[in-house]
């Protein structure tokens, strides 16, 4: 069991930390209306006044509706600034251009949308002297369940350690809304897409294989095939280096 003030605390502090060290003057996060924005967000506006959320829809009916929603009101509970950028006339723009030049993959369409996101937050961070706060978890990023240079790419990020579990432990303790909490987790990358029933996994079984609690073997297979096929995600780039200068 988490000891849950003490992980805010600590949590908190980290971020006011690495404020002091870069320099910046306030910090960014994408509120996607998820478990994992809300609780980074949450976490941000203790640590840091000068937070703002940004919220992104983009294509799906979730994302205009059910997730913006929800969005808006862990901003309004928490006090959190919000900005609104709708992406979905870029998103055509951008694959009519890329669509000239190569066939793209349902995947590749897919996954536009956090890399745009992405581009959205540095830019405002940039602008407004501002570090961008990542919100991906330790199961997602056990499984690779993340978009390279999309929700993959951020300054720094609170919640990197916690597991799925975790976060909801924390996300109740915290007083969220129960629309966050009790909703499936979706990228909502496509309409229907659910987490679960991409990764073929439930957060909970993933999560006692990560604290090392006993699940079944089809499940362990599962897990092991993903991560190893999404390895490259958590390495990070492969860069030449000679032997000798």
């Amino acid at each position: 069991m988490l000891n849950l003030e003490k992980e805010i605390n600590e949590r908190v502090a980290f971020i006011k930390n690495i404020l002091v060290e870069s320099n910046a003057e306030g910090l960014v996060f994408g509120n996607s209306g998820g478990k994992d924005s809300a609780l980074v967000g949450i976490l941000c506006k203790k640590a840091c006044t000068n937070t703002i959320g940004v919220i992104m829809p983009c294509e799906t009916r979730r994302n205009y509706e059910q997730d913006k929603e929800d969005a808006l009101k862990i901003a309004e509970k928490f006090s959190i600034e919000t900005k609104i950028v709708d992406l979905k006339g870029i998103k055509e723009a951008f694959v009519n251009a890329v669509g000239e030049t190569t066939h793209l993959t349902p995947g590749a369409k897919a996954n536009i949308n956090p890399r745009l996101r992405m581009t959205i937050l540095y830019s405002v961070a940039l602008s407004e002297n501002r570090l961008v706060v990542g919100t991906g978890n330790r199961s997602e990023g056990y499984m690779g369940y993340f978009t390279k240079w999309g929700d993959g790419a951020y300054d720094l990020n609170p919640i990197f350690d916690l597991t799925v579990t975790e976060i909801y432990e924390l996300l109740r303790y915290l007083g969220a809304p129960e629309s966050i909490i009790n909703k499936a987790p979706s990228a909502a990358l496509f309409d229907g897409q659910t987490d679960e029933g991409e990764m073929g996994i439930k957060y909970i079984d993933l999560d006692k294989y990560i604290m090392g609690e006993p699940i079944g073997e089809e499940l362990k297979e599962i897990i092991f095939k993903a991560h190893q096929k999404s390895e490259h995600k958590r390495r990070g780039p492969y860069n030449y280096q000679a032997k000798t200068k």
